[in-house]
C-alpha cells in the first residue's frame, strides 16, 4: 500500500474514471482532474471516500498551461506526487484530412500532446531525484491508432498518438537515472464515451468484429494495466508501450 498522490487526467469518466477508482483501491491518494464535469468528477471523488479512500477533484482543461498549474498545485497540497496519468484526450469526428481545420487540429495536438507533455514536466519536477524528489511513474495514454494511422476517420487524433509513444521512450531514458519511469498504454476499441464524441457512440461495437479477440474492451481492462504500471510490480519497466487492445 501506498499513502503517494496520483493525478489522473480525464478522471471523471471512463479509462481515467476506472483508473481513479482502482489506484484508490491500491492505497493512493487521488487527484481527480476533470475538463468541464464536475458532477461525474464528484462521484468519483465520493465512490473512494465511501471506500474510505482519499480523493479531490480539480478543474483542469490540459489545454489551458494555467490549469495544469493549478492541478499540480493542489496535488502538492494533498500529499506527495508519486504518479501521473496522463489521460486527458480528445478525438473529433470523423473527417478526412482535406476537410479538417486548422483549429481542430491545433486543439488536438494542444490537448492530447502539448497538455500529456506540460503534465509531465510539472511531474518530473516533483519526482526526480536530481530535484529532491522520491522517484514515481509517469504513464501517457496512447492509443493502437498511433500504429493503424486511422484513415477516413481521425488521421489528426492518430498522429497526436503517435507524438505520445515517441514522447514516452524519449522522457523515459532522459529521467531512467532519477527515479521515475515513464510507460504508455496502447488501448484498442474501448467502450467508452469518448465514441459518442467523435459523432459514433456505437463505434467501438460496430468494429469489435475486426478484433482478435471478437470483443471490444472495457475500461476496467485498461486502468487494471495502469495500475500494475504505476505499483512497484512494474519496477523495470520504463520507455515501455504496452498494447491492452485484445490482438488489434
Amino acid at each position: 500500500m501506498t499513502d503517494k498522490v496520483v493525478v489522473i487526467t480525464g478522471g471523471s469518466r471512463g479509462i481515467g474514471r476506472a483508473t481513479a477508482l482502482a489506484a484508490a483501491a491500491r492505497g493512493f491518494r487521488v487527484v481527480v482532474g476533470y475538463a468541464s464535469n464536475q458532477a461525474a468528477a464528484n462521484e468519483v471523488v465520493s465512490l473512494i471516500e465511501r471506500k474510505n479512500g482519499k480523493a479531490i477533484a480539480v478543474k483542469c482543461d490540459v489545454g489551458s498551461e494555467a490549469d495544469i498549474l493549478a492541478l499540480f498545485k493542489a496535488a502538492d497540497e494533498f500529499g506527495t506526487l508519486g504518479a501521473l496519468v496522463n489521460n486527458a484526450g480528445i478525438v473529433g469526428p470523423s473527417a478526412r484530412v482535406e476537410d479538417m481545420s486548422a483549429e481542430r487540429i491545433q486543439r488536438m495536438m494542444a490537448v492530447n500532446v502539448t497538455g500529456s507533455i506540460l503534465c509531465a514536466r510539472e511531474a518530473v519536477k516533483r519526482m526526480s531525484t536530481r530535484k529532491g524528489g522520491e522517484g514515481g511513474v509517469i504513464v501517457n495514454l496512447s492509443s493502437v491508432a498511433a500504429k493503424l494511422g486511422s484513415p477516413n476517420t481521425y488521421v489528426d487524433y492518430a498522429a497526436s498518438k503517435g507524438a505520445v509513444d515517441s514522447f514516452t521512450v524519449g522522457l523515459g531514458h532522459e529521467v531512467a537515472g532519477e527515479g521515475i519511469r515513464v510507460a504508455a498504454i496502447r488501448p484498442g476499441l474501448i467502450d467508452t464515451e469518448i465514441h459518442a464524441s467523435g459523432g459514433e457512440p456505437d463505434r467501438a461495437h460496430r468494429l469489435a468484429h475486426m478484433v482478435p479477440m471478437q470483443r471490444v474492451g472495457t475500461a476496467e481492462e485498461i486502468a487494471n494495466a495502469i495500475v500494475w504500471l504505476i505499483s512497484d510490480e512494474a519496477s523495470y519497466v520504463t520507455s515501455a508501450i504496452l498494447d491492452v487492445s485484445g490482438g488489434r
